[in-house]
């Protein structure tokens, strides 16, 4: 809410005492700011509850819940606000711990009445410079957003008008991706843009459910049609009848299971476990893998006749390292998110901390920034995250490159060029494994090395488990 026309901005006072009420009220008022007197920290809590302030004065001494308090709630509930703490007991202890909690600033009482228009005109002006700065944040990521998926990037902008395109139509749709790279925040997009979207859209994760429970929650069953059976259960294929169901990794799925997904897609039909008769479905189908499946099929490990037929429209996701440019947008995304999810006030990322972002490989993809993000926000204590709040492996990015002829990127200081290759490689496998929950034969295939080259590998490397 913005100050009413002709104010200089909106002022809580939050005191006990009537007459630093009194006096500050016609000071700030003469100053043209509207002024909110509170005389205790419950009432402080009320009069926000009720709009939007520019700054609070805010008085240590408070009956019942105190003034160091109230600037904790302050700082969880609105982190953007400047809270200027006031107190007739000034001592160097105080001041700095107000300033540890978040404190704008510092006024001893008895006030001059300079300094407080001063440090409150600081405050206000504060205060709009962020507003300001967030609504055109937001404003640019709302310009380069698509559903829930940031990026302005040409490859993305390609996959934004593929979406578009193939969302309306009954097809079947394949996306391939590395890990991390958002398979599942675009299938939801297309759904959302189907004439399915008011019907369910349900998440069928094939590497979270184990193998044997697979088929009877794909296609649920009747009582007593296996040990623990007690009651019949619709499976999820009924369940998202008219809608859309997503196989995230839909690579690993059984054979046996992979023939009756077919004669769904084919004949929009199946049988519950333990009956004899037909279910008819209408559900779109759209899958995921990090997996090449031509690949598989050729190892006899995947179904040609189903790969055939999920492989009619196929969107390609990008790598986080091949879309650079979207990475200062992708974490200022994540920066507000957590931010809003945490309440902090952190506001944004020094140059040197988004450099390293930027030349970071990010073999996570998007997944892997936004737990960065989030884990710099949590643990940052001022305004702005530096390169200290990044993890350790973001420190040995390597450099841009250089340009020119026999330009050469230099090796982080005190580091070999042995002992750079050995840091990358452990760093990328080790990432890898975290994606695989340590199954290092699912890792040695995004990796695309044999397990037993990627266990000695993590023998000679020390890779953490």
């Amino acid at each position: 809410m913005a100050p009413p026309n002709g104010s200089s901005g909106r002022v809580l006072v939050v005191d006990d005492e009537d007459v630093v009420q009194d006096v500050l009220g016609t000071l700030l008022r003469r100053s043209a700011y509207e002024v909110v007197p509170a005389e205790s920290a419950e009432a402080a809590i009320d009069a926000l509850g009720r709009g939007r302030f520019d700054v609070v004065l805010l008085d240590v001494m408070l009956p019942g819940l105190g003034g160091m308090e109230l600037l904790e709630q302050l700082r969880a509930t609105h982190p953007a606000m400047p809270v200027l703490i006031m107190t007739a007991f000034s001592s160097v202890e105080n001041a700095v711990e107000a300033m540890k909690r978040g404190a704008f600033h510092y006024l001893p009482k008895p006030f001059k009445n300079e300094e407080v228009l001063n440090l409150v005109a600081q405050a206000v002006a504060q205060s709009r410079l962020r507003e300001e700065n967030q609504q055109l944040r937001k404003a640019l990521l709302e310009r380069h957003r698509f559903e829930k998926i940031v990026g302005k990037s040409k490859p993305m902008q390609d996959l934004y008008r593929l979406v578009e395109q193939v969302a309306p139509s009954r097809s079947t749709i394949l996306i391939q991706g590395e890990s991390g790279t958002g398979k599942e925040l675009f299938a939801h997009a297309i759904h959302q843009r189907s004439g399915r979207a008011a019907q369910p859209f349900i998440v069928v994760n094939c590497n979270s459910i184990p193998s044997d429970l697979l088929e009877a929650s794909l296609f649920g069953h009747m009582k007593g049609a296996f040990t623990g059976a007690s009651t019949a259960r619709k499976g999820l294929f009924e369940v998202a009848d008219d809608g859309s169901t997503f196989f995230d990794e839909i690579s690993s799925v059984r054979p046996d299971v992979q023939a009756k997904l077919l004669r769904v897609i084919q004949e929009k039909e199946f049988m519950l476990l333990g009956s004899t008769e037909t279910v008819k479905v209408d559900v779109r189908i759209i899958a995921a893998t990090n997996i090449d499946l031509r690949t598989l099929v050729e190892r006899g490990e995947f179904r040609e006749d189903l790969y055939y037929r999920l492989n009619v429209i196929v969107l390609h996701l990008p790598p986080l390292r091949d879309r650079a440019e979207d990475i200062p947008l992708l974490a200022e995304h994540f920066l507000q998110k957590s931010v809003a999810e945490n309440g902090r006030s952190v506001d944004r990322l020094t140059p040197a901390a988004l450099d390293l972002l930027v030349r970071y490989p990010w073999p996570g993809n998007v997944r892997e920034l936004e737990n960065v993000i989030e884990r710099a926000v949590v643990l940052c204590s001022g305004r702005e995250v530096d390169v200290s709040l990044l993890p350790a492996e973001l420190q040995y990015a390597p450099p841009p490159p250089q340009h020119g002829p026999g330009a050469v990127a230099a090796l982080p200081a005190g580091l070999t060029l042995h002992d750079a290759v050995d840091r990358y490689e452990r760093q990328i496998i080790e990432v890898t494994l975290r994606q695989t929950r340590g199954v290092q034969k699912k890792a040695a295939e995004i990796l695309g090395l044999k397990p037993t080259t990627l266990n000695e590998k993590i023998k000679r490397l020390k890779v953490a488990p």
